[in-house]
């Protein structure tokens, strides 16, 4: 900004100097200056990253996916809660279930919070699965609001008594949100329904 000021100047005292250029041309010249001076540092501060980067973009992936996720339990049918293509294979229900667990306990580590608590839900319960569903979902996200990048190092209890570091706890979140949302999408799509995400945009 200061060698802004000083072109500005020196513009001004040359267009009073100078003989060459018409009075038109002159202004011109010291009317660009001074917009290019002004614009400047605001498309430095558009181009300047945000001040937890990484935080902020594991936030938009959980917000992004316990959307979907919270979608695609509400879209399937109650009476379909009990499917899974293969035997082998968890049924739709328990990997709604499946996704709270794994949320509570995660990110109780990843805030320090008590994981909530809650009475064990039938595999074909669908209305108290997607509440569970929900409220784990909001559990995550009061839990990843409070992240920093200075943190993200930091390390966390997890399984057996290991310790790891808050950001590896953060994407296990957000990795088994996107391998279950994959998942239960190909459910839909075997009973003849369409993901949230294929769906056309309202």
């Amino acid at each position: 900004m200061a060698a802004c000021m000083v072109e500005i100047f020196s513009s001004f005292e040359w267009m009073h100097a100078s003989a060459i250029l018409d009075q038109g041309e002159k202004m011109k010249r010291f009317i660009w200056i001074i917009v290019i001076c002004l614009a400047a540092p605001v498309a430095a501060r558009s181009r300047a990253p945000g001040a937890n980067p990484v935080s902020a973009k594991l936030r938009q992936i959980l917000d992004d996916y316990s959307k979907d996720l919270v979608a695609t339990a509400e879209e399937m049918p109650a009476e379909k809660y009990s499917y899974h293509p293969k035997p082998e294979q968890m049924t739709f229900g328990k990997s709604v279930d499946h996704v709270a667990e794994v949320n509570n306990f995660v990110c109780s580590k990843i805030s320090g919070a008590a994981a909530p608590e809650g009475a064990k839900v039938s595999e074909t319960d669908k209305d108290k699965l997607v509440e569970e569903l929900k409220a784990s979902m909001d559990f995550c996200k009061q839990a990843f609001s409070k992240l920093t990048d200075a943190a993200l190092g930091e390390q966390v209890p997890w399984f057996g008594g290991r310790q790891v570091t808050r950001v590896s706890a953060a994407l296990e979140v957000t990795n088994d949100l996107i391998d279950h949302y994959a998942a239960l999408a190909v459910y839909l799509r075997l009973n003849n329904m369409v993901p949230p995400t294929a769906q056309p945009k309202k």
